[in-house]
């Protein structure tokens, strides 16, 4: 038996959600802007600790709000499955206040919409373009405390350029999935089926 987890990345246009997934399953990346315009499914297969897990990654084009509500979330294609992701990665432009902004929004709205207990759902807040440094807004260590201690979510930056943190982004996420036993959606598939051509290993 191979356990499923479904994870949603979100993010304002731009701040690189895509080029950190294809990065994470392809080690691949694109010097070249392609706005995502529809939502795209990718399914690595992963090991965390001597389990594998195969994922469902959702890159999720930007979205005017989550959705509120079953019936919102089926009629904007572009929001299929995001209600009932087991959980969350939003991205936002270390150099780009309003990428963060639009993540804080989405955040709340996570924990106001969400079906079932939102405060068990694992959100990951990551501030891509680290290798543009010293052009951010504000200090690491100040996003840091203001995510973890005020918004109670997991915070890492990396660079999807250079392949920085992405990996263990990913790796983080997991563990506190699977710590906080987030499997509401597993589903039992044959353990081949997970051993993909593309598939990627954590440890």
């Amino acid at each position: 038996m191979v356990e499923t987890l479904s994870i949603a990345v979100i993010g304002a246009p731009a701040v690189g959600k895509t080029s950190i997934i294809r990065q994470f399953i392809y080690h691949d990346f694109c010097e070249a802007y392609a706005p995502t315009r529809s939502r795209y499914v990718y399914r690595p297969a992963v090991i965390l600790n001597g389990n594998m897990y195969e994922l469902k990654v959702l890159d999720v084009p930007p979205i005017s709000a989550f959705p509120s509500s079953s019936s919102q979330e089926w009629l904007d294609l572009r929001c299929r499955g995001v209600r009932n992701a087991n959980a969350y990665i939003l991205v936002y432009d270390i150099c780009c206040v309003e990428s963060f902004e639009y993540v804080k929004m989405i955040r709340q709205q996570i924990m106001d919409n969400r079906e079932g207990s939102s405060s068990e759902v694992p959100i990951l807040v990551v501030g891509n373009k680290r290798d543009l440094q010293r052009q951010r807004f504000m200090p690491r260590r100040a996003v840091s405390v203001l995510v973890k201690k005020t918004w109670k979510c997991g915070y890492v930056e990396c660079s999807a350029k250079f392949n920085w943190h992405v990996v263990l982004l990913f790796k983080e996420l997991l563990g506190i999935a699977v710590a906080r036993g987030v499997r509401q959606n597993h589903t039992s598939i044959r353990l081949q089926g997970a051993l993909q051509r593309n598939r990627c290993t954590v440890m």
